[in-house]
């Protein structure tokens, strides 16, 4: 099996996390300038196989779209053009900041370090992918 690798896109900063091959577990794995995004993506999936990108699709409490979606839609043209052979999934991503900032106070990550805002996004892409997994 391959990997499904997750984004929590962001204008500034993307957070990414993988799976292991079995696809049984999630790890985040980096938080990446979002610049950078597409050379990164070309060089992870040149090094490892990677089955599916999975992207947040983030949306208001009364299910619109969230204002950030039209950021995400153009990256998602490029990616779909820059690397087409790996198909692309949406997944409702609603809560998942709030839920990693709490995943940081539970594990005692101490007050400074909670404000480490690329954590936040690796983490929240970590969440998009576990509740991806648990779905299946």
């Amino acid at each position: 099996m391959a990997r499904i690798l997750a984004i929590d896109y962001g204008t500034k900063r993307t957070g990414l996390a993988v799976t292991d091959e079995l696809q049984i577990i999630a790890s985040g794995l980096t938080t990446v300038i979002t610049k950078e995004l597409i050379n990164f993506l070309q060089d992870y999936t040149s090094k490892e196989e990677v089955e599916l990108f999975l992207v947040g699709e983030p949306k208001q409490m009364d299910n619109t779209a969230s204002e950030s979606e039209v950021h995400i839609l153009s990256f998602l043209k490029v990616l779909q053009k820059e690397i087409p052979n790996i198909p692309i999934e949406r997944v409702d991503e609603r809560f998942t900041s709030k839920m990693a900032f709490q995943t940081m106070i539970d594990s005692g990550l101490k007050k400074k370090d909670r404000q480490n805002k690329a954590l936040v996004d690796e983490i929240s892409a970590t969440l998009i992918l576990q509740s991806y997994l648990y779905s299946k």
